[in-house]
């Protein structure tokens, strides 16, 4: 009787969240190693649970571990740069076979529905196809991924319809381009993407750990602050995949584990969670800049453009080096942004880079906003082994002091930086040693 009362409590308990999440999109991703996992099964049974209340669901599946097999089974060998595939022609043949033989799968498994099951009577269905447009990844440090892609648009408009009439949908990690070819995504980019196009209420990335483990502690919860000084220490792609989806625009991101029974419903319905939480601050956070916010930025530095404060960049210059920009966002509205530069020469990286473009809105100056977005640019270049800022001014010599910089002479400036110096603008020189 008292475990029929304690259900009976926790299913009552489990009501607010279920409210909460009734009509919200969920961003699902497996690795490929999930699905192969024997407790794969019992996640299909939540995820059928989670439609059947009314949670609309994208998954978006991996297929190393299949395509590891495929290919070795056919001889060819695995290659990878920086954790990315590189895909030649015959390895594309093998990977097409391998991912659509998962998807199938999948779709096999969402699809039973025997009586006493937990399916039963489910109906779920599941659409599939080619949403994804996709772009090769080209040349990184001198090596051609060939048919290794990214993501360059996602069908929202369909997605949206499958998933307003309550279908599932899947997305596999495969892209066609405008000429008609096919590349192979990483998933974890895929699902980042995913959730970003259809304002998810939360990414779930499956993996084979539950929390994050942290200098021999777990953790249950992280800021986006607090993650990117982990992701500093500790080597782990779905962490780096959550701050991506973080800084893109999603709230929550949610890392389980795939061996776990009942991970997913007990992190969605309990309190106490059975994972690790990546959250943002959804009143005010500091996020990376995306092609939506060009129009946001113009806005705060147009007048200090004309002030001589900032040197002009057009439209054009700032949706190409848009990736370099970080924002300051207080309810959904840009009010400070800053762009980081690192400076190269001849090609090569020279451990530098230049803070540029720092912009404040009048209205939100004097709240700790700049000194933040100062320390959100500085973990960011720590990251990516920045060990020296530079900044080029001509009237706030003293701010950029009061955050630690130091008075320079071009002479102190990376050469490829030196050359490109305005004799006429006069910019003081600041810099400071990470």
């Amino acid at each position: 009787m008292s475990d029929n009362n304690g259900s009976l409590n926790w299913f009552r308990h489990a009501a607010p969240y279920i409210n909460d999440l009734r009509g919200r999109t969920l961003v699902i991703g497996l690795p490929g190693d999930a699905l192969a996992h024997a407790n794969f099964r019992n996640l299909v049974h939540d995820l059928a649970l989670l439609a059947s209340l009314g949670v609309r669901l994208a998954v978006v599946h991996g297929a190393r571990a299949q395509i590891n097999r495929a290919l070795s089974e056919q001889g060819i060998e695995s290659r990878f740069h920086d954790g990315n595939r590189i895909t030649d022609r015959d390895s594309l043949e093998v990977i097409k076979a391998a991912v659509g033989r998962l998807r199938f799968d999948i779709e096999a498994a969402f699809s039973q529905g025997l009586p006493d099951s937990p399916m039963a009577r489910s109906a779920l269905k599941v659409v599939s196809g080619n949403f994804v447009t996709a772009r090769p990844s080209g040349v990184l440090d001198g090596v051609d991924l060939r048919w290794t892609g990214t993501v360059r648009r996602m069908e929202v408009n369909t997605l949206e319809q499958a998933l307003h009439q309550g279908a599932l949908v899947l997305l596999s990690p495969l892209g066609t381009s405008l000429t008609g070819e096919l590349f192979n995504l990483n998933y974890l980019d895929l699902a980042a993407e995913a959730a970003r196009v259809l304002r998810a209420e939360k990414l779930v990335l499956f993996r084979a750990p539950a929390q994050l483990v942290v200098d021999g502690e777990v953790v249950h919860e992280l800021s986006l602050v607090q993650a990117e000084q982990v992701a500093a220490r500790v080597h782990s792609d779905t962490l780096r995949c959550a701050i991506r989806a973080c800084n893109a625009g999603t709230a929550r991101i949610h890392l389980l584990s795939y061996c776990q029974n009942g991970a997913l419903i007990q992190e969605l319905f309990r309190r106490e969670g059975a994972g690790t939480m990546i959250y943002r601050d959804s009143y005010e956070v500091v996020r990376r800049a995306r092609i939506t916010d060009v129009g946001g930025i113009l806005g705060l530095i147009r007048p200090l453009e004309k002030q001589g404060v900032l040197v002009r960049r057009s439209r054009e210059k700032l949706e190409a080096e848009i990736a370099h920009f970080t924002l300051v966002e207080v309810d959904g509205t840009p009010v400070a942004c800053a762009a980081l530069y690192p400076i190269k020469d001849n090609s090569n990286f020279t451990g530098a880079a230049e803070i540029a473009c720092v912009a404040i809105h009048p209205a939100f100056r004097g709240g700790g906003r700049g000194a933040k977005l100062m320390r959100h640019l500085e973990r960011q270049a720590r990251a990516v082994n920045i060990r020296e800022l530079y900044v080029l001014t001509t009237q706030t010599e003293h701010w950029f002091i009061e955050q630690g910089f130091t008075q320079a002479d071009v002479g102190a400036l990376p050469a490829s930086r030196k050359s490109l110096y305005n004799l006429q603008r006069n910019s003081r020189i600041l810099c400071k040693r990470l």
